[in-house]
């Protein structure tokens, strides 16, 4: 193909990703509907980024996509009466390209997405972050990236203990709008000194200050019935968390760690043990995350004998930057210059999602010099054999059509490294490349963004205890 043919052809398909724009933006404000590109978001993208999310599927399925597939989905589905969703605009573009046999697109997406067809508005749901720190502020992205889509978790306030800085607001709104990993915040961030709130893309998030999770009267601010994010990490079990309780205005907690004596809730794998009469819960860890959704479905088609996780882990803040005394053992050691061997509970901790792996995994973690990123390599013998071929074509399947499909991703790219893998949303990436297997024996390596992967499994479990999760079109295999 020459040049100008190669320039005409992105010309045109940039074109008609700059039609798209509007009709992705109408579909999410007016509608609440959700659009992704075979699990790659596209509401408030770039024209650029619409058209790598659909450059992208060409390493996942045996075809290309294009925006010539997925516009006339969009065009027909701004004129079909559906509420509260999330439509996958790729997908459907193939399954309409495959399946559809005559049948106008019209007609197929009612069909497709009749359970939302002339649905109902929904109620939001306050929401409180009690801490600031990295998943805080990173939690706070992802609700503030949902307003105005009737997403129903409505961030209200972050909940710090005061700082010795005289501009202390100032200076959250800073860390909230610039971050070294994950890049600046994508909108506009202003500080309302006077109201003592920050205001980010049209959302006035109150800044509370306290000394305590039981000394807020919440209904003073005008939050009612709020699910607090508690990110600090302090308290874990259900004595400690339960003085959110105690708040006037508060009806559920969530913790951003691995719970003692509470459920421990991995999106994807246990999240059916959420009960409506649940009041606290935790999201597990951030390797917990990564590993279990693997395993369930490793276990599910092979059988888990037993295994070993290696976890191969970014540095925290929990480590010092030079050397200085810490009361674990090696994490005293400087962070930036050192691999670190420490211990980890991710292994043993995922019997709490899949009790049929109790006794069955060892692990361990090494944390190395680089600010977020990790990886775990699982060491599994299985009940079946298999093949390097057979286990990757499973587990792509499994990252496009499963259940599974928002936490388990899938890579084949021979140039990725760590850095490739930052504002993944999914709990891990399967690095189908590395993967070895023979008979019963298999390693698997998966990366994850422990910081914004997590953070999405976080939120993810806030729309399930709110009971507002988008239904996700098409549906996926069972």
């Amino acid at each position: 193909m020459s040049q100008d043919k190669v320039l005409a052809d992105w010309k045109g398909r940039e074109a008609l990703a700059e039609e798209m724009i509007p009709l992705i933006g109408r579909l999410f404000r007016d509608k609440h509907v959700e659009t992704s590109v075979y699990g790659r978001l596209i509401n408030k993208r770039s024209v650029v980024d619409v058209m790598k999310a659909h450059r992208f599927v060409r390493q996942l399925e045996d075809q290309e996509l294009s925006v010539h597939d997925t516009y006339p989905v969009l065009k027909a589905l701004d004129t079909i009466d559906v509420k509260g969703a999330h439509v996958d605009v790729g997908k459907l573009a193939v399954k309409f390209r495959e399946q559809a046999d005559g049948v106008s697109m019209e007609d197929f997406l009612a069909a497709e997405l009749a359970p939302v067809v002339g649905g109902a508005e929904s109620e939001s749901t306050d929401v409180v972050l009690y801490g600031f720190g990295r998943i805080g502020r990173l939690l706070a992205r992802l609700l503030i990236e949902r307003t105005g889509g009737g997403h129903s978790l409505r961030l209200r306030a972050i909940v710090v203990r005061k700082g010795k800085a005289t501009n202390d607001l100032e200076k959250r709104a800073s860390l909230l709008r610039r971050d070294s990993v994950h890049g600046s915040f994508h909108g506009t961030i202003q500080v309302d000194e006077e109201n003592q709130a920050i205001i980010a893309n049209g959302n006035l998030i109150k800044v509370i200050y306290s000394d305590g999770p039981d000394q807020v009267d919440y209904t003073a601010y005008g939050i009612d019935n709020a699910l607090v994010l508690d990110n600090t990490g302090i308290w874990r079990d259900e004595a400690g968390l339960s003085l959110h309780l105690k708040s006037k205005g508060v009806a559920k907690v969530a913790l951003t760690a691995p719970g003692k004596g509470i459920k421990n809730i991995v999106m994807g794998v246990n999240h059916g043990d959420i009960e409506d009469s649940d009041r606290i819960l935790s999201a597990a860890s951030c390797t917990t995350n990564a590993i279990s959704p693997v395993l369930k479905a490793m276990d599910a088609k092979y059988g888990v004998t037993n295994g070993h996780v290696e976890t191969v882990h970014a540095y925290t803040n929990d480590q010092n930057l030079i050397d200085n005394y810490h009361k674990g053992d090696r994490r005293g050691r400087a962070a930036g210059l050192n691999m670190v061997i420490t211990e980890t509970g991710a292994a043993k901790a995922v019997s709490k999602a899949l009790p049929q792996l109790e006794g069955k995994l060892t692990g361990n973690a090494i944390r190395v010099p680089t600010p977020n990123v990790s990886m775990a390599i699982l060491n599994l013998n299985l009940d079946s054999a298999t093949n390097k071929e057979e286990l990757n074509t499973y587990l792509r399947d499994m990252a496009l059509h499963s259940p599974l499909q928002k936490q388990i991703d899938y890579s084949n790219s021979p140039e990725a490294v760590s850095s490739d893998f930052v504002g993944s949303r999914a709990a891990g990436v399967v690095d189908a490349l590395a993967t070895i297997a023979e008979g019963n024996r298999c390693v698997l390596y998966v990366w994850y963004d422990n910081e914004f992967g997590y953070s999405s499994q976080v939120i993810r479990m806030a729309q399930r205890m709110a009971k507002c999760t988008l239904p996700a079109f098409p549906k996926a295999k069972v």
